[in-house]
């Protein structure tokens, strides 16, 4: 019972933490910036493992994609969010329609306090890291703009750093 209030109060912080930095980045953001065009790239580590090294986007995050059940979703790296968590419309995508009984975590965001729903995925692989029965939440679309990979998945990895302006990620 303790570990779950944990759990909860660690997304809770994450969510506002990153709820806040988001309206504080747009509300700083430039009209006349220009985009740009980021790239991660996998490699092989030095022991033997691989490595994903994401780039920082223009707005200083770190955005990659991922693969559930063999199919796309976006991604921004959450060191703050104790677990992966996913909007309903891009769960929805993947079989993972919690019901109304369902949203049953408190979780407080910038926007306010909002219930979620726990789930597992079944395997979750970002650029060719893979992890496999991942802790994660499902929050309403009007809560959760982006999709957040958070320590459900990194705390699996061998090590995740930045370094060089890159978020590392090392299986």
């Amino acid at each position: 019972m303790m570990r779950n209030i944990m759990i909860i109060a660690a997304v809770m912080i994450g969510l506002g933490t990153f709820m806040a930095q988001m309206a504080d980045k747009m509300s700083s953001a430039s009209a006349t910036s220009a985009p740009q065009t980021t790239v991660a790239v996998a490699t092989t580590a030095p022991a033997g493992g691989r490595s994903f090294n994401i780039p920082r986007d223009g707005r200083g995050h770190f955005q990659t994609e991922g693969r559930i059940d063999g199919q796309r979703i976006g991604f921004m790296v959450d060191t703050g969010a104790s677990v992966v968590a996913l909007n309903e419309t891009s769960a929805a995508r993947f079989g993972l329609r919690p019901s109304r009984s369902d949203y049953n975590a408190t979780v407080t965001t910038a926007n306010g306090t909002i219930k979620a729903a726990r789930t597992r995925i079944a395997m979750l692989d970002v650029g060719g890291l893979i992890v496999r029965d991942v802790d994660a939440m499902v929050l309403p679309d009007e809560a959760l703009s982006e999709n957040l990979l958070g320590l459900s998945f990194l705390s699996r990895l061998k090590r995740f750093e930045y370094a060089n302006g890159q978020m590392v990620l090392e299986q």
